[in-house]
Formats: structure tokens, sequence, C-alpha cells
């Protein structure tokens, strides 16, 4: 009889335990256990890992929400024709990316600064830079005690644009 051959050992009318083993058949009370185990530990694991991919998910729509703003926002403001047109076209693009991205619209700030600084901005021949941030709120995260905002995760994005040094001439 070879080691690895158990069949031996049920053949000559042994009972299937181990060799050595003082308690007959102690194998045959632990019958479709494992299967169990398995669907349990699966289970387990197997719930952070959506709600893992569901926050991920959350942060990367918003993530791309922000920075679609400030490069689309930076874009428009630096090609319009004068302030009035930069502002209204400006608004616009802002309002249909936090549609288009389903951000939250209480939650979106925007900046818009000039380099070199000067009185107005946008200028002539300055850079615009503008900056969008939002917070992601985790999935079914509680708004008890505040949590939703603790949770909250902070998303920043920033996009530049050279404003054409004859901008506003007419």
């Amino acid at each position: 009889m070879h080691p690895w051959n158990r069949s031996a050992t049920t053949e000559r009318g042994g009972t299937g335990a181990r060799s050595g083993s003082t308690e007959p058949g102690i194998l045959s009370d632990e019958t479709g256990s494992a299967a169990l185990e398995f669907i349990t530990v699966g289970v387990l694991l197997l719930v952070p890992l959506v709600y893992l991919v569901l926050m991920l998910g959350a942060i990367q729509e918003q993530t791309l929400g922000a920075e679609a703003a400030a490069r689309h926002t930076a874009r428009v403001i630096g090609q319009a024709p004068d302030a009035a047109t930069a502002g209204a076209r400006g608004e616009a693009v802002l309002q249909s990316v936090i549609r288009e991205y389903g951000m939250d619209e209480d939650a979106v700030e925007v900046g818009i600064t000039c380099r070199p600084a000067t009185t107005t901005c946008p200028a002539a021949g300055s850079t615009v830079i503008v900056t969008v941030t939002t917070r992601v709120s985790l999935p079914f995260m509680p708004p008890l005690f505040g949590l939703d905002r603790i949770a909250a995760i902070p998303v920043q994005a920033e996009s530049a644009q050279k404003v054409s040094r004859l901008w506003g001439s007419g």
C-alpha cells in the first residue's frame, strides 16, 4: 500500500478514518462544512469589496466632474471677447458640467484668479486660473450626527488658460 492510496485502508475493512485515530469516523461529522465556510467567508469579503468599488466610483465621478468644470470654464473665459460674455458663458458651462456629472450644486466652489494679478480679471495677456472644489459624500453614509459631512472626501481641480493680448479690444 502506498501512503497516498487511502482506498486500500477502506478496502481492508477500515472506516475511512486516519490511521492512528482513536475515534472511528471522525471526518464524517464535518461533511459539507467546507462549503458553508466558503460561502460565509466569501460573503464577508464580498460586501466590503462591493462597497469599495461603489466608493471609488463615486470619487472618480466627482474628480472627473471637477476637472471638466475647471478645464471647460477656463477655456470659455479665455476665449470670450469681453468680461460680460466671459462671466455668462463661464456660468453656463459650469452649470452644464455640474448637471452632467451629477455634482451637488451647493457643494461646488469655484475660484477664478489671474496671473499676473491685475485689477480686472480676466485681462488681456493674463493667464486665467480656475479652481473647482467639491466634496464627495460616501455611499450609504447616514446623515446621523453629521457623519455624512465628516466622511466626505474633498476633491479639487485646477486649470489654466492664456487670454489673448487682444482680448476686450472689440
